[in-house]
């Protein structure tokens, strides 16, 4: 199992198989925070049950983290190999020739999306962990009252412009990570060449629809504070 790791094959289809791990939590992630557009109690209830589920909380999202900085990891190692391996300065490489903008820089936007992450971890999962399990409220209420305190938090977290624009740029660089990365990852795991086109057009879309969801939520609880 070590030797798969240790060769490129076997590293780009453990970046391929955390990539899709990643891309259906996306899916489930951007799926729940929806709600709270259309309904704050459904988001509530939603966010309470994740965030107090046993089997989510002990089990999925140990998992999610290490998905997380193991894509990332694999991907420093898979650029640092890359780039060990061409011999010449990058500089000199015309990789223009045959290969787009993003997927000679998938490092950068990919470094990027790291930095909002901890910022992402900062705003809500580092709270949440102190409220559980340092003050041991798993009531989910706000202090004094009946009602849940998730879409609040939610609501409150993206008042401040200047976090509302630092959301939308990373979510518009893990578009432009994702519409590379969704092929690529396709390819890893063998896609053919008549599959090509058809993964090419999925990525498209789930490049733009992903993001911009993410990207629609921060807008409308920025501007109906």
């Amino acid at each position: 199992m070590s030797g798969f790791f240790k060769s490129s094959i076997g590293r780009k289809v453990a970046m391929a198989l955390s990539a899709f791990f990643l891309m259906f939590f996306l899916i489930i992630h951007l799926a729940v925070n929806m709600t709270s557009i259309f309904s704050e109690d459904l988001f509530n209830e939603l966010s309470h049950f994740m965030g107090t589920n046993p089997l989510v909380q002990l089990a999925l999202q140990p998992v999610l983290i290490f998905g997380v900085v193991f894509h990332f990891v694999v991907g420093f190692v898979l650029e640092i190999k890359n780039k060990k391996a061409q011999g010449v300065d990058y500089a000199k490489n015309n990789g223009a020739a045959n290969s787009t903008w993003m997927s000679r820089n998938m490092i950068y936007s990919g470094l990027v999306i790291l930095a909002f992450l901890v910022l992402h971890f900062i705003d809500f999962w580092i709270p949440e962990l102190n409220v559980k399990y340092m003050q041991g409220d798993m009531s989910g209420l706000i202090k004094g009252t009946e009602s849940f305190r998730y879409y609040e938090e939610l609501h409150h977290k993206f008042s401040p412009a200047w976090r509302v624009a630092a959301y939308v740029l990373a979510f518009v660089l893990l578009g432009l990570h994702l519409a590379h990365g969704f092929t690529s990852a396709f390819q890893s795991m063998g896609s053919s060449a008549s599959q090509k086109k058809t993964l090419k057009s999925l990525g498209k879309a789930y490049s733009i629809i992903i993001p911009l969801g993410f990207i629609i939520i921060a807008l409308v609880h920025h501007f109906n504070h």
